[in-house]
């Protein structure tokens, strides 16, 4: 499949979706006198998303605990890692966190003890994710190699009858990847494209980035445990991994909710490399919420269960979707548009290893 080829979306929306959606939005924040950032709720989130994340791990440092206590510290670990990325960093980059560009830009490099690097989730989610949503060979987040069938368009092979059940097993794999592997491949792929969220960045300096950052990686998760607990050096490796899979686990399944479920749509370009949706109605079309009821699920995805208010306004803090949510609903089923949710993660879970289960089945083409 062609990935070079240049995506553009149809400009016809006689009915004129997006603007009223965008005037009904600024009436509601200018009405209630309140920015589009987060606010008190989303800094008290931060305190304890780093909490969460930090703390266990300044005990497994300083405390003498039970090898198991110790195992469910780095499992809490995972939880609060998941969190901060999903809470704290994906705001920051996606510049909404507060209105100040410096502090977006710190929370934004949490990232970076997460296992991950700004420029290359820069390119891959603002960039490729957000303005390509769910169009194979554009959407990277559609593309998980030859091992997992995320979309009909994919390539078919023999095991990817089973995906359904091994692919939570790899599900965890997620982080641990962007530490090894991933983000060295997304670098050297994104700077060759001259791919950017902005200004183009230097790639001696991009590249001297991943590499430090890296190696403060490895010191502060890796080489400081094994020197301040009594432990055998591959005890703290499996941590280290438990650490990751869990983290992994709770990523990949709520991204998956969002696009790879029954009711979002993949699209192809026509011959013209034109999608026969504007933008914001294809957002609508690829994009699905989940359990957007649950107060827990909303607090800790950081909103990531609204994709549909986070696709449509990525510039706007995931501490208003719920509010705003009524208002894109609305709008929605007053142009006759799609407004795809599930009521219950659980039920979200369950179309999506359907949907998989459907995807690993033998199509009547193959693609080669």
């Amino acid at each position: 499949m062609n990935t070079d080829t240049t995506i553009r979306f149809s400009r016809k929306d006689p009915k004129k979706f997006f603007k009223t959606l965008n005037s009904r939005v600024n009436t509601y924040f200018k009405e209630k006198e309140i920015k589009k950032t987060g606010n008190f709720k989303l800094y008290l989130k931060t305190a304890i998303m780093f909490a969460i994340f930090l703390t266990p791990y300044f005990l497994l440092l300083t405390t003498d605990l039970n090898q198991w206590i110790q195992l469910l510290l780095t499992v809490v670990i995972g939880i609060g890692m998941a969190g901060v990325g999903m809470n704290v960093m994906h705001d920051g980059n996606h510049g909404c966190y507060s209105s100040k560009k410096w502090i977006n830009k710190v929370m934004g490099s949490s990232i970076y003890i997460l296992a991950g690097n700004v420029y290359n989730w820069k390119v891959q989610h603002n960039v490729l994710h957000h303005t390509y949503t769910n169009i194979p060979g554009h959407d990277e987040d559609l593309d998980a190699g030859r091992i997992i069938r995320f979309s009909e368009h994919s390539k078919w092979h023999r095991f990817h009858r089973f995906q359904h059940y091994y692919s939570i097993l790899l599900y965890g794999l997620l982080t641990l990847n962007w530490a090894i592997t991933t983000d060295f491949k997304q670098m050297k792929r994104y700077l060759s494209r001259k791919l950017s969220y902005g200004e183009f960045p230097n790639p001696a300096k991009e590249w001297s980035v991943l590499i430090i950052t890296k190696i403060i990686y490895v010191i502060v998760w890796i080489a400081i445990p094994m020197f301040f607990i009594e432990l055998a050096w591959w005890k703290v490796l499996i941590g280290f991994f438990v650490m990751h899979y869990t983290a992994g686990l709770i990523l990949s399944v709520v991204f998956q909710l969002a696009h790879i479920v029954d009711e979002a749509d993949t699209f192809l370009p026509d011959e013209t490399g034109t999608i026969k949706n504007t933008w914001a109605i294809h957002q609508l079309f690829t994009t699905t919420n989940f359990s957007t009821n649950n107060r827990l699920v909303n607090w800790f995805t950081g909103g990531l269960n609204h994709q549909v208010e986070h696709h449509i306004f990525p510039n706007i803090s995931h501490v208003h979707y719920t509010n705003i949510a009524k208002i894109v609903k609305q709008t929605a089923q007053e142009f006759d548009l799609p407004y795809y949710e599930y009521k219950t993660t659980r039920k979200a879970i369950i179309s999506h290893f359907k949907h998989l289960k459907e995807l690993g089945q033998k199509p009547a083409y193959v693609y080669n």
